[in-house]
């Protein structure tokens, strides 16, 4: 359930930000994430209404006025965080080895940061997200609920990463019922794995902040009951896989969470979504990485920008209700 075992090489379709890591030699012989048995700017164009600010603009400009600060940006009254932000992410990837996609998005001060976000790196289990909210769809499509087996299966995909339940409902939603998913989601740089190899699913930082959106905040592809159920899953993910994105969250916030992990002969790939919510919080991060030379240096390069992502959130939240 969700082993982490060596797994098949995949090709990497895209130039890092930050320097390659040593890679770490691995058998080629099983699949992603599993036994040898198994198979394995970041914000909806619909909320793209404000402009880029004029240099030397300021808050007092016009409140719809979008201000960039390196790799975050925001509305103009929000200029100080977007730039904290940048700073730290920025900060906690420096001289850091491997690939890395970051995408955070905050829905209270619409303050939004990508760095590397439509690198493509393989998706390992965090597709088992897109997997179920696919499954959701195609029952919000047919008016039907649901059955007792694929909701066992869901809850053991979604919360203890298992790869057999992974692959049933793979099987059972199908390629043109998840590229459907995906074509509805706007998802448009997320390239499904062939041959059943669902954790060599091509993903982006850009499309996994879609996803997330759709799971928070109201939409017409996922219904509010959907996302509640694939929500509550990810609420419930077992103690052993809550590394990654939840790494600094604070105590009032749900933590919602999906990990990957998964090595080849570069290294290791390690990804891990994120959706925090609570009283005045919404807020989303994504970090997807590879050639990681170690699996742990890949978890501590991802919880590096988490913590200070919480931090720097929470702490403007504290200021602004003070």
């Amino acid at each position: 359930m969700g082993m982490r075992v060596l797994a098949a090489g995949s090709a990497v379709l895209a130039v890092g930000i930050v320097a390659v890591g040593t890679g770490m030699a691995v058998s080629s012989s099983a699949r992603p994430e599993g036994d040898t048995a198994a198979r394995s700017a970041p914000r909806t164009a619909a909320r793209r209404t404000t402009k880029t600010a004029a240099p030397g603009a300021t808050a007092a400009a016009s409140p719809a006025v979008r201000v960039t600060e390196d790799i975050c940006t925001a509305p103009a009254a929000y200029r100080a965080l977007a730039a904290k932000l940048s700073a730290d992410i920025e900060g906690a990837l420096r001289g850091r080895a491997g690939r890395y996609g970051v995408t955070v998005y905050d829905a209270v001060t619409d303050v939004s940061c990508h760095a590397g976000s439509s690198q493509h790196f393989d998706s390992a289990s965090i597709v088992k997200v897109i997997i179920l909210a696919a499954l959701l769809r195609w029952h919000q499509e047919t008016g039907t609920p649901l059955s007792d087996w694929e909701e066992d299966e869901a809850t053991l995909m979604i919360t203890q990463s298992d790869n057999d339940a992974a692959t049933a409902l793979w099987d059972e939603v199908g390629m043109s019922r998840l590229q459907h998913f995906l074509d509805l989601a706007k998802m448009n740089e997320t390239q499904l794995g062939q041959d059943g190899y669902w954790g060599l699913t091509q993903v982006t930082a850009h499309d996994e902040m879609l996803l997330l959106e759709l799971l928070t905040l109201p939409n017409s592809v996922l219904s509010k009951s959907s996302r509640s159920y694939e929500l509550g899953l990810m609420s419930q993910v077992i103690p052993s896989q809550r590394w990654g994105t939840p790494a600094g969250a604070p105590g009032d916030v749900t933590v919602q969470v999906k990990n990957g992990w998964l090595p080849d002969g570069t290294g290791w790939h390690i990804n891990s979504l994120g959706a925090f919510t609570g009283k005045d919080k919404n807020y989303m991060i994504v970090v997807l990485t590879d050639d990681n030379p170690s699996e742990q240096y890949g978890i501590d390069t991802v919880e590096g920008v988490a913590r200070l992502v919480h931090q720097d959130l929470n702490e403007a939240a504290s200021a602004a209700s003070s």
